[in-house]
């Protein structure tokens, strides 16, 4: 995929040279890898943006970690459904 191997890239020329500067943990770019890999390209930009956004000066920082990825069974209202708890009510 090529935003992997641009945000790869990124870490291992542009990073380096910055030294870490970072807020948060992971790092930025680290939290955006992971972020694609975890919930494609879209979605893991989308999340990577956000992260962007919420790094500046007047940040805590902290702990931040990239939400796991959404099951196959969630349905629109953001409720996971579990097919064994279904199958035991019966």
């Amino acid at each position: 995929m090529i935003l992997v191997a641009l945000l790869r890239a990124y870490q291992l020329v542009v990073s380096p040279m910055t030294g870490p500067s970072c807020r948060y943990y992971p790092s930025c770019s680290a939290y955006a890898l992971l972020a694609v890999r975890r919930h494609g390209a879209l979605r893991g930009s989308w999340l990577a943006v956000r992260r962007l956004a919420r790094c500046h000066p007047w940040t805590p920082g902290g702990v931040d970690d990239v939400p796991p990825a959404r099951s196959d069974q969630t349905c629109a209202d953001g409720h996971a459904h579990d097919d064994r708890a279904r199958s035991s009510a019966r």
